[in-house]
């Protein structure tokens, strides 16, 4: 597969932060590839136990991700840039988080996963009498 052709100019970038598996890209790149896993566990109790955090034990990890195939097909295409320079004064992001990307050039192939696994484990109620 062919890269576009074309140039981005940004004057300035500030980003706070980039943290789980994301990448802040400054040029051309043929592949980038992310994968991100967490498990967020809210509880009422500060309770810890040494044999947490196993992905094997959460379906949702190991479950496949349905893509949808590509229907049409374009052959013997041509691109044609008028401008082939993208400007941008400037760009302001808190963060960057969970297999995301900030790139600034062309990209050929762009696999991102983002798994998480929410559990909310709260403190048994007593039962009201009715």
């Amino acid at each position: 597969m062919m890269m576009l052709n074309r140039v981005a100019s940004v004057d300035q970038i500030k980003i706070d932060s980039v943290i789980f598996s994301s990448v802040f890209q400054i040029g051309d790149s043929q592949q980038i590839q992310g994968l991100s896993r967490a498990l967020a566990v809210q509880r009422e109790a500060e309770v810890f136990y040494d044999n947490e955090g196993e992905f094997t034990a959460y379906p949702i990890f190991s479950e496949p991700i349905p893509f949808q195939l590509e229907e049409t097909t374009v052959n013997n295409s041509i691109v044609h840039n008028i401008n082939p320079f993208i400007k941008v004064r400037s760009i302001d992001i808190l963060g960057v988080s969970s297999s995301s990307v900030v790139h600034l050039g062309n990209s050929c192939d762009i696999s991102l996963e983002a798994r998480v696994k929410h559990i909310r484990q709260l403190l048994p109620r007593p039962e009201q009498n009715k």
